[in-house]
């Protein structure tokens, strides 16, 4: 990573919470490498009850956060942190996204980005006129963009909408919190993930039917906002909230996690989760449905195993031998830490910030 230090700022839906959302842990690995790399991080986030109430990290030591009440306390306390930075980085769902990245374009001396941890719900939002945290006039404004969204979408975001610079930057993981562990084998297959309309059928596709396909078998789903109305088979366990510092002990209790992708995402391709990096780097076997660009990620029948159905899924979990489980998990965390760690992505955003200077500095 380049040796000097950079000012950043970034302003992101959560740093201190990762309560029913994934783009705290995101945010966190990133910040820490750009810490260690000896970069200076300030976070500016926005103070919500729902947050509020659910903090797991409260005063980060790897970067100074501020809470702030609204907009206008944003603009008038802090200015000079915008425009002092060497870069201003907008998250998706920031609250009030359309003007507060107005506002960071026209006040910030720096490289301006827009970071989309959500690129194919966003791009969904804009078709439907829904301009939430982001606006078609505000894309060409930011300097880079960058996408949880990689492959053709890049191209759409620069020809169609008019981004100068649009470069992916997946989610990651952090080795030292996702590794695997000797712990008791509970469940069969596992799952993790807040509940969604679009996401409940797979589930139910590939691990409600295989449950009830196999009663002798063991199944766990963790995560919050599941309705009441949900029938769940009686070998499926249910837990409610899982915080990230159980997360690692959740993987490595299973002899397979399961991945399912939103809708949105299938339909763009080449949208890795960030459940699909932790379960890798903890060794774990992944039975994944499949969207294009899976195999940039991973190579399928070798490092990921993709499933379309119950039948396919008990397949796995009853054809395979503990030899071949245990390494198709190996191969897939040697994939991971060659390639997907946090300090890649914090390697990656740097460089993109070099790219874009350089750029800017030619005109």
């Amino acid at each position: 990573m380049n040796k000097v230090p950079l000012e950043i700022t970034i302003l992101g839906l959560s740093i201190t919470s990762s309560w029913g959302n994934g783009h705290a842990t995101t945010f966190r690995g990133i910040v820490k490498e750009l810490h260690r790399a000896g970069h200076r991080v300030t976070f500016l986030e926005r103070d919500v009850p729902w947050y509020a109430s659910n903090r797991d990290l409260v005063n980060p030591d790897f970067c100074k956060v501020i809470l702030y009440q609204d907009l206008n306390e944003l603009k008038n306390e802090y200015e000079d942190l915008v425009r002092s930075a060497d870069m201003v980085i907008v998250g998706s769902y920031v609250p009030e996204g359309v003007p507060v990245g107005t506002w960071v374009c026209d006040e910030a001396e720096g490289v301006t980005a827009f970071y989309d941890i959500d690129t194919p719900v966003t791009l969904a939002k804009l078709q439907r006129n829904d301009y939430e945290y982001l606006s078609p006039e505000l894309i060409p404004m930011y300097d880079l963009y960058l996408s949880f969204t990689g492959g053709p979408t890049l191209k759409l975001l620069e020809e169609q909408y008019g981004s100068p610079c649009a470069r992916a930057l997946y989610c990651s993981v952090e080795p030292a919190l996702y590794y695997p562990e000797r712990v008791e084998i509970t469940d069969d297959l596992g799952y993790l993930g807040t509940y969604s309309d679009d996401r409940q059928p797979p589930l139910e596709r590939l691990l409600f039917d295989a449950a009830k396909g196999w009663s002798e078998g063991k199944f766990v789903v963790a995560g919050p906002q599941y309705p009441d109305s949900i029938v769940w088979p009686a070998n499926v366990r249910h837990i409610h909230h899982l915080p990230p510092a159980e997360h690692r002990k959740f993987y490595n209790s299973q002899r397979y996690t399961l991945n399912i992708t939103r809708a949105d995402m299938i339909r763009a391709g080449y949208s890795p989760s960030v459940r699909l990096f932790e379960a890798a780097a903890c060794g774990v076997p992944i039975i994944s449905d499949y969207w294009d660009g899976l195999e940039s990620v991973f190579e399928l029948g070798k490092e990921i195993l993709i499933s379309a159905s119950g039948e396919e899924t008990l397949a796995y979990l009853k054809d395979i031998d503990d030899v071949e489980r245990q390494a198709i998990g190996e191969r897939a965390r040697q994939k991971i830490l060659k390639k997907h760690t946090a300090a890649h992505r914090a390697q990656e955003l740097i460089d993109y910030l070099y790219e874009v200077k350089g750029t800017l500095m030619n005109r």
